[in-house]
This record gives structure tokens, C-alpha cells and sequence, in this order.
């Protein structure tokens, strides 16, 4: 079964993991992370499986995540919580999200790729 990649075409950092994937001649599925971001459910699954904290998913360094003030709105959230804010916007997601249904990866570090999906 083939990878399922949620990225943003316009992020440099998705653009070198598609290179990644693309040179290495992985099979995947690419998803639009703002057209088509993964609802709260799929987050949940996504974060659970990643075994990385919940914060880990937001893209700290993106204006959405600073201009709605979300370091704060998710001081004390839950999990449940953080993926409903999650899902509600694709720019908050740290992108692109790799997985094959049974690990995560997030973000794009050639290691982690090379460990996880070589």
C-alpha cells in the first residue's frame, strides 16, 4: 500500500519531501492540506499513531497560527480539542503529514524519511 501525503504546494518544505518521495520511487496519494485538510477524527488517529504530542501538529511558525493567538488557546486543551482546531484550518497543520496508515511522520527531515518509509 502506498503513503498518503498531505501537503501544500507552495511550502518548500513539502516540495523537497515530494522530491524525496519521487526520487526514492515511493508510491503515494498527495492531498491538498488547505483544500482537503484531514477532519478532526483523522487528526486524532494521525496524532495517536505519531506518537508525537498534539502540539507537534500545528504550525507554529505559520501567520494563521499566530494572528489567531493558538499558542494560547491550546496551553490546556485536550487532544480532542486541538484536533477540532486543527481540522478547521490546513494552514494551521505542521505539513506535509506522511503516513501509511500504521506510522506518521510530520514535517520533513531526510533521516526520519529514510527510517520510516525507505
Amino acid at each position: 500500500m502506498g503513503l498518503t501525503f498531505y501537503w501544500y504546494p507552495n511550502c518548500g518544505t513539502c516540495k523537497k519531501a515530494k522530491k524525496w518521495l519521487d526520487e526514492h520511487e515511493i508510491d503515494y496519494t498527495s492531498i491538498h492540506i488547505v483544500d482537503e485538510p484531514p477532519s478532526s477524527d483523522q487528526l486524532q488517529s494521525l496524532i495517536a499513531k505519531s506518537g508525537l504530542p498534539p502540539k507537534k501538529f500545528f504550525n507554529t511558525s505559520g501567520k494563521k497560527y499566530r494572528e489567531l493567538n493558538i499558542k494560547d488557546k491550546i496551553k490546556d486543551a485536550t487532544t480532542e480539542e486541538m484536533a477540532e482546531i486543527l481540522a478547521s484550518d490546513g494552514m494551521l497543520i505542521k505539513r506535509p503529514i506522511t503516513t501509511d496508515g500504521k506510522k506518521v511522520t510530520v514535517g520533513f527531515k531526510e533521516e526520519t524519511f529514510t527510517e520510516s518509509w525507505l
